[in-house]
Parts: structure tokens; C-alpha cells; sequence
């Protein structure tokens, strides 16, 4: 390539974002090679120093080590995720061995890590602050869990598992994204549309628009499939759907999990026996908020058996209303492409709740207002669009995020539609994370941290709003609450900022921002009909109030199944990998008690959680382990008497969303809350306190 590489240059963009118009997939390859490099020979300066290790010239040297690099692989990272094609997937897989290598070796460097361990053995006598400390403590810690503290020829073994499974992992969660993305259901005439609301058919014809199809059609997004499974009159076409969209991954050739995943669980097991753990869940485990596989399950065994007993009244409630419907006719078995079919009909006839009268309230562009103005009433902040802000894709939107004292705190940007080049879910990352440790002159002069949250929600057609259900909005705001550990992070080192914090913490920012897209003055507000704009009626949010906790059995039982899986599956120690993992899976549920026809979250085969990389292995349960701190933290605000009250407000900002990871995670919700947090309160928000 005759031409200068945009990604080596500097980027005169606005707030220093990448030059994504400028951009090939090509570049990546030398600029991620070229900025490796850099990265060795700014940690070889630092290990060669003649000088003692001191906190300055080592820990936060080597914070500052890197930039480039890290620039370059979070702009490589999130177009891999939310804007991807054949050829930057080739890169991926080209690139996620030498990457992983990278990796070790930065971590496995004799010298450097001399300089951190001879400054850990002291740290206690260094005079450091208590952030200062929290790295030392975070770097050591990142250190010896990439191998640093094995034997040489252990080392080089960790080093050759791990560049493995980068390629595994990549290799995962590409063939998740084919079948998502290679797969519709045709709906050619009226009777294939029966049953399906204004708003579905709309996202259906939209999705069909969008692949150059005609009339409508059902992809796998999760937006799409739900109403789908949830109000079409076609159980035919229901059970083609549901079993679309739960064999993602299962099928044989080219794109086939099944035995990716077994090479995963074997190089995982392999990597926890080099660290001297008995099983893949024992090692992931020691750096958690949780610490043990008994911790796990005993919070698992604690909401298992009530959301059994939750999810059978549930299961009555269905069958009577199938009962009710069919004339007093004999029942049929509910099969997992009926539950949420009949479970709606419930609702209705129940709460008089209906998702078609529902939706028009709940506008995106509203949705959106409503985050960012609890995000001001809370915090103080202000979300100022910019659409002349270069960015990735047409769908995102760019805002300017500034604090109360009008100083600019970061940047924000927002990709909220599915596409076929777009993996599924809904997450945040980051091109920049919010430090005070920069390198004057260097590439990270600016500061402010750059967010993204990208949903995967059914664009409505042109011209058209882009209405979403209760549970889309609800995922808006969780994702959102992920952006705002981010954006309002306020610490010195980037190890420590933001979301990086320990993973069954790292939900409660998200989960607990989730609260308020159900308070009553917030849907008051923001909640209008898109066409009239009057405000949802009273009578209304009554009656979604009252059917909060309806199916939360179901919800719940299918959460906590895909932990016990991941937790399981990650447990088996030396013992070979399931030879069929998918008839393993079955076979576990089974002895557990699963009910037939409600299901699991994630099967294994398409589980991007566990198997596209290894945040959440062995540690899906964090997400039920943040919802016992975000029911009891949020307490603290209906205990105050407003879900705005300041005094609460600030502490949460300062102890939960601006600490980052300068504070161990229970400390800081003892800080927050006054206390540690009790189960009581999720129990009693999910109605598994007592049978109804």
C-alpha cells in the first residue's frame, strides 16, 4: 500500500476519533504490527532502567504504555462488532494470534514484571494513595494471571493456549454472526402475517428492505423474532423461527460450534491447571466478587427452586388460558415456540396489557430523551448532538457530553439498529477510556473518554418511527447505564477506569439504571403516543405496574439455567469435554428440573458470552449476582422518598459510577449503600418471595 496509513497518522478528527472514512481493512494488519512493536520498545525502556523501581518510572509508565496500540485495536474491535465484512473478518482471524502473542509476551516479560513484583512485595512501606495502591494491586494481579510467575517452559505453554483460543474465540463468534445473518423466514401473503401487529409487520418489511428482499421477512435479531414469537397465529412458522434462532451454531460444516467449543474447554482446562486450579470455573473464579464455585452456587440455589415454583403457576396460567380458548378441548403440551404466544394472551386477558398499545409510547428518539434527561437529573450531565461528527455507520449518532459546570466530560456515540454485517446483543465498549495519566504531546493528550452503546433494535421503515417494547427500552437503558460508568469514570490510570472493574460488578451500573425506565414520573414524561404526543395514560402505567412481575419465572428460570450450564460445563476439571456437547447440555437441564417449553437463554453452541472470548466464562451467574445489588442499591432511593433524591444520587455517582476500579468493588457499595447488600430485595422484585 503505496499510500500513508491513516491509522499511523495523526488523526486530525474531531475529539480524536478514528478516520473512519478513510479507512480499509487493510490497514489494520501493519498498523496493529507497527503499533505492537511500539508497544515492545516503550516496556523495554522501562524494564531496562537503571534506576529502582518507583511507582512513577514503572506502574505508571507502563499505564501509559501502549496508546497507539490501544487505539488502533479498540477502532479494529468495534468494526468488527457493529460494522463488519469479508475481508475485516479475514483480519480478525489473521490477527488474533499475533494479538494474543502480543499479549503474553508483554506479560510474561521477565524483567518488567522484576520491576512490578519487587514494588508489590513492598507496597505496604511506598507511601502510595489508595488508587495508587488499587494498581499496583490490579497490574500485579494482571501480571501473574497471564503466567507471569510459571516456569519458563509452563509459560511458553500458556502462551501457545492462549493464542489458541483467540482464534477459537474469533472463530466462534464469526459462525454465530453467519447464521444470524444468512438466515429469514419468508412471510409472502396475509395468512403467513396473521396474528402480527402494525409495528412487526413494519420491522418485517424494513428487515426485508434492508437485504434487498421483498414483502417481509423474520431474521434472527432478537428484536424481530420475539413479537414474532410472540404474536403470530402461525404456530408452523413459529416453531421454524424458534428453531432457527436456537440452532444458531449447530449445524454441520464450515460454521459448526459444536466442536469449537469442545477445543475451547480444552485449552481452558489446560489453562487453569498451569495456574494450579482443579477446573477452568476455580480459576476465573479467584478474581471475582464472588471468589468460589460455592458462592456461585449458592446464589444460584437460592432463586433455582422459587423461580420453579414461579414459572409452574405460570405454566397453570397458560394452559387454563389455552383451556379457555380451544372451548374446554384437551391441551395441548406447551412446546417452547408457544410460551411467550400464550403468555401474552395471559397478559391481556390478566393486566390488560397489550405490547400493540404499549409501543406507540415508547418511540426511540423518546427513549432516548429519557435516558439522557435521568442522566441529568441524576448527575448533572448533557448530551448535546453532533451529526457533523464523522462516524462508522449512517445509523450511529455522535453527542457531546458535558457536565454541570458546562466542561466537556466525553464523548458519546449510539448504534441502535440491526444489520446483517452488526453482531447480535446489545453492549458497550469504548475508542477511549477517561485517564489523567497522559504523555504530554503523545497520542492521548485528549483525555475525555469516547463511548459507544450499540442495541440491535428493528429500524422502523423510512419515514416511520422506530417503536419499542418495554424490555427494548429496558435494554436501551441497561446498555446506557454501561455507557455512563464510562462516561463519568474520574480516575488517574486507565487500568483502573471505567467498566473495567471486576465482572460481577461490572453489571450493577448497567442494572441499576434499568430502574428508572419503570418509574411512574419518568414514563409520565417521556412517555408519549408518537403521533398524538399526549402522555401515556395514568390508567395505563397502572396496569404495566401491576404486570411487572408477570413471567419473571419464566425469565428467570431461562437466566439461571444458562448460568448453571456455563458454571457446569466450566467445572468439569480433568474429565474430557462433553463429546456432544449439545446432548451434555440437555442431559444437565434435564436432571435439573428444566420444564419442558420454557427453555434457556443461550445454548452453548451460540453462547458468545462464554465462547467469543472469555470475560463471561464461568461467570454468566454476574448478572444475577448484580441484580441482588442493584434491587437493594436502588432501595436506597425509594427509602429516600424519590427516585431523584440528591444526597443518594451523588453517592451513587461518586461510589459507583466515577470510582472505576480505584475502589475494591465491595468497599465501594459499602460506601454507596452504608452496608452490604442483602438478597430480600431481589427476591421481593422478581415475586419469588412467596407464591402468588
Amino acid at each position: 500500500m503505496s499510500e500513508p496509513n491513516p491509522l499511523l497518522q495523526p488523526w486530525h478528527t474531531p475529539h480524536g476519533l478514528p478516520p473512519f472514512q478513510a479507512l480499509q481493512a487493510a490497514h489494520f494488519p501493519p498498523a496493529l504490527q507497527a503499533a505492537m512493536q511500539q508497544h515492545r520498545e516503550e516496556l523495554a525502556a522501562i524494564a531496562a532502567q537503571a534506576a529502582a523501581p518507583s511507582f512513577e518510572n514503572t506502574l505508571a509508565a507502563f499505564d501509559r504504555a501502549g496508546r497507539q496500540l490501544g487505539r488502533i485495536a479498540a477502532t479494529f474491535s468495534n468494526l468488527n462488532s457493529s460494522a463488519t465484512s469479508p475481508a475485516l473478518q479475514a483480519v480478525q482471524r489473521e490477527m488474533a494470534a499475533p494479538m494474543a502473542a502480543h499479549h503474553s509476551a508483554v506479560y510474561n516479560d521477565a524483567k518488567l514484571f522484576a520491576r512490578v513484583a519487587a514494588l508489590h512485595a513492598r507496597r505496604e512501606t511506598l507511601g502510595l494513595s489508595a488508587e495508587q495502591q488499587r494498581l499496583l494491586d490490579r497490574v500485579h494481579t494482571d501480571f501473574v494471571r497471564a503466567g507471569a510467575q510459571l516456569a519458563p517452559e509452563a509459560q511458553a505453554r500458556h502462551a501457545q493456549v492462549m493464542q489458541q483460543l483467540a482464534q477459537l474465540t474469533t472463530r466462534f463468534a464469526q459462525n454465530v454472526l453467519h447464521d444470524e445473518s444468512s438466515w429469514t423466514l419468508a412471510l409472502p401473503d396475509e395468512a403467513a402475517l396473521a396474528g402480527l401487529p402494525d409495528f412487526v409487520r413494519a420491522n418485517a418489511a424494513q428487515a426485508a428492505a434492508d437485504r434487498g428482499l421483498p414483502g417481509h421477512v423474520i431474521t434472527l435479531s432478537r428484536s424481530l423474532v420475539v413479537p414474532f414469537l410472540t404474536f403470530s397465529t402461525r404456530r408452523d412458522l413459529r416453531e421454524l423461527a424458534w428453531r432457527a434462532w436456537t440452532s444458531r451454531g449447530e449445524h454441520a460444516g464450515e460454521h459448526d460450534n459444536r466442536e469449537v467449543v469442545r477445543d475451547i474447554l480444552r485449552l481452558r482446562r489446560e489453562q487453569a491447571a498451569l495456574h494450579g486450579h482443579a477446573c477452568y470455573a476455580d480459576h476465573a473464579l479467584t478474581d471475582t466478587m464472588a471468589g468460589t464455585r460455592k458462592a456461585v452456587q449458592g446464589l444460584l440455589g437460592e432463586v433455582w427452586p422459587r423461580a420453579l415454583q414461579a414459572v409452574e403457576r405460570e405454566r397453570q396460567a397458560l394452559l387454563q388460558q389455552m383451556q379457555a380458548e380451544g372451548g374446554g378441548a384437551a391441551v395441548v403440551e406447551i412446546e417452547p415456540w408457544d410460551w411467550r404466544y400464550w403468555a401474552e394472551k395471559v397478559r391481556r386477558a390478566r393486566y390488560a396489557v397489550d405490547d400493540a398499545e404499549v409501543k406507540p409510547y415508547f418511540e426511540l428518539g423518546r427513549v432516548v430523551a429519557a435516558a439522557f434527561d435521568c442522566a441529568e437529573r441524576l448527575f448533572g450531565l448533557r448530551f448535546q448532538a453532533r451529526a457533523d461528527i464523522p462516524v462508522y455507520h449512517p445509523d450511529v449518532k455522535a453527542y457531546e457530553v458535558y457536565d454541570r459546570e458546562g466542561r466537556l466530560q466525553g464523548l458519546f456515540l449510539q448504534d441502535n439498529f440491526a444489520r446483517p454485517t452488526k453482531r447480535s446483543g446489545a453492549w458497550m465498549s469504548n475508542l477511549r477510556w477517561q485517564h489523567r495519566n497522559a504523555t504530554p504531546g503523545g497520542v492521548d493528550e485528549a483525555q475525555v473518554p469516547v463511548i459507544l452503546n450499540n442495541n440491535n433494535f428493528a429500524k422502523g421503515s423510512p419515514g416511520a418511527p422506530t417503536l419499542l417494547s418495554l424490555d427494548d427500552a429496558r435494554t436501551l437503558f441497561h446498555e446506557f447505564g454501561h455507557g455512563l460508568h464510562g462516561l463519568l469514570s474520574n480516575v488517574t490510570y486507565e487500568r483502573l477506569s471505567g467498566t473495567q472493574v471486576l465482572r460481577d460488578f461490572v453489571e450493577l451500573p448497567s442494572q441499576i439504571f434499568e430502574h428508572w425506565i419503570n418509574e411512574p414520573e419518568v414514563l409520565q414524561r417521556h412517555a408519549r403516543h408518537f403521533e398524538t404526543g399526549e402522555p401515556i395514560p395514568a390508567e395505563l402505567l397502572q396496569r404495566l405496574q401491576r404486570a411487572q412481575q408477570f413471567n419473571q419465572g419464566y425469565e428467570t428460570v431461562r437466566y439461571t439455567a444458562s448460568a448453571m450450564a456455563d458454571l457446569a460445563i466450566h467445572s468439569l476439571g480433568d474429565a474430557e469435554p462433553p463429546a456432544d456437547v449439545c446432548a451434555w447440555e440437555a442431559d444437565l437441564l434435564q436432571r435439573a428440573g428444566l420444564p419442558h417449553g420454557v427453555g434457556l437463554n443461550h445454548r452453548l453452541v451460540h453462547f458468545q458470552h462464554l465462547f467469543a472470548g472469555s470475560s463471561y466464562a464461568a461467570g454468566y451467574y454476574v448478572y444475577l449476582w448484580a441484580e441482588v445489588l442493584d434491587a437493594d442499591g436502588f432501595e436506597a432511593f425509594t427509602e429516600a422518598g424519590s427516585a431523584f433524591d440528591p444526597q443518594v444520587a451523588q453517592a451513587l455517582h461518586r461510589y459507583i459510577y466515577s470510582s472505576g476500579n480505584s475502589l475494591e468493588p465491595g468497599a465501594a457499595y459499602a460506601a454507596f449503600r452504608g452496608r452490604a447488600a442483602t438478597v430480600q430485595p431481589l427476591l421481593k422484585k422478581k415475586g419469588l418471595l412467596q407464591p402468588a
